[in-house]
């Protein structure tokens, strides 16, 4: 194998590698944002239980049944 070849085969996988790199920043940007709209769903989550509890319900969840039946 001669120096160009070499020089080939180098340049091919650097090509490879950004590919890579870059597939892969793509997929830490899609993840982070996944992430943020489900730490956004747990906040409006958390207030709605605290709302409930706060409310005129006591302990109980609103489609809970009662204990007389």
């Amino acid at each position: 194998m001669n120096t160009e070849d070499r020089f080939i085969n180098l340049e091919i996988k650097v090509a490879h590698q950004e590919d890579l790199v870059e597939l892969l920043g793509q997929r830490i940007y899609e993840q982070q944002r996944q992430i943020d709209k489900l730490e956004q769903l747990c906040a409006v989550l958390v207030q709605r239980l605290r709302d409930n509890a706060q409310g005129g319900n006591g302990s109980h969840l609103p489609h809970e049944r009662p204990p007389h039946y």
